[in-house]
């Protein structure tokens, strides 16, 4: 849900977050529109957990960097003018090399090198597009989009679009080199 009654920064998304009557509540940030977002259903959660499991495995068994969970914010977009995007992705992964000092208390002050979004039934497909269109203008090298009721991933990465089905497997390509998840492993599960 959209919430319009005045443009927000990161800081004030961070405030309302923390606010004990917000405790229960999700929220994201769009160019400064603030955007609730509704608890995950079962399907969703087990699927996202999964995923979690096995891309924070095989970081960790590499020693590569962070993976996030959901909810974790990454500040895509710092503009000048107010229009702040902040993006939580259900899992989320940095190299390293790009986090030297180690996590922030607040919100990651960069875009993950790999963001992995799993879109339930009541996601609205202009919400999933804009999205996407934020991940891919922040210069997201590799992104996921699971549909568990499809039993597809659309893949984002290099300038192009590759839709995955439950038979394939995706590769970690660039970001991952050698991870490698049969998608079988996430839809059954």
């Amino acid at each position: 849900m959209v919430i319009k009654d005045r443009l927000y920064t990161a800081e004030d998304l961070w405030e309302l977050s923390h606010l004990p009557e917000n405790s229960e509540k999700r929220f994201e940030l769009a160019q400064g529109v603030l955007i609730e977002m509704s608890p995950a259903g079962g399907e969703h959660g087990l699927c996202a957990a999964a995923l979690l499991a096995n891309v924070w495995n095989f970081v960790n068994q590499h020693k590569l960097g962070y993976v996030t969970a959901a909810e974790t914010g990454y500040i895509l977009f710092a503009n000048p003018d107010g229009r702040n995007t902040v993006r939580a992705p259900d899992v989320g992964f940095v190299a390293a090399a790009r986090l030297l000092e180690g996590f922030p208390q607040g919100y990651i002050p960069l875009a993950p090198d790999l963001a992995i979004e799993v879109v339930s039934l009541n996601d609205k497909a202009v919400e999933i597009a804009d999205k996407i269109n934020d991940y891919l203008r922040a210069g997201i090298p590799l992104i996921w989009f699971f549909y568990p009721k499809l039993k597809t991933v659309q893949v984002y990465a290099q300038s192009k679009v590759e839709v995955f089905g439950i038979d394939d497997s995706l590769d970690g390509g660039n970001v991952l080199p050698g991870f490698k998840l049969p998608l079988m492993d996430i839809f059954e599960s």
